[in-house]
């Protein structure tokens, strides 16, 4: 096989949005560095909602970027936590997918702690292949060739072979 034609995964997204900020935010950030073992950034409101008490660039969120083989440890933790089983609706065009896990204690390696709570989280994940640097880079940046995009049925094998995946409808 063509080794530029190898997908790779580029990058495992953690998201916990919280809403608010004080203890809760903390909390969730608390909790995803438990998970990766890298410090979580904060996300911040983008409009300002007065229904739900938020105000645009108040901190409601944390999430951490994860990349290389941390990334791949990390989710096939991640992915014991929903069953290895994915739906097939959560692949897009591009080769990415994403799934919610809803309790964070489902994750092994993660205890309750009752000063803690429990948090849901929304785990993204990039697929790629080599030569997806063209779209990223400062001086002549261009696009992906169709031809050389990942698909959502590579996308599909490429997780149901490696993490033993089980993908349904």
């Amino acid at each position: 096989m063509n080794p530029m034609r190898e997908v790779r995964i580029e990058k495992v997204v953690l998201n916990i949005g919280v809403g608010e900020g004080g203890d809760r935010l903390a909390n969730a950030e608390r909790i995803l560095k438990e998970i990766t073992g890298r410090n979580p950034i904060r996300t911040l409101a983008k409009k300002t909602v007065r229904e739900w008490n938020i105000k645009r660039g108040a901190p409601i969120g944390c999430k951490v970027t994860l990349r290389g083989k941390i990334a791949e440890e990390v989710l096939d933790r991640l992915l014991y936590a929903v069953d290895r089983r994915i739906k097939a609706s959560s692949f897009d065009d591009k080769g990415n997918f994403s799934f919610g896990i809803k309790e964070h204690i489902d994750i092994p390696g993660c205890k309750y702690n009752p000063e803690v709570g429990i948090f849901g989280l929304d785990v993204c994940v990039s697929l790629c292949r080599p030569g997806y640097r063209i779209r990223d880079r400062k001086r002549l940046a261009r696009a992906i060739p169709k031809s050389h995009r990942v698909t959502k049925e590579e996308a599909i094998e490429f997780i149901s072979k490696k993490f033993n995946v089980k993908v349904v409808d």
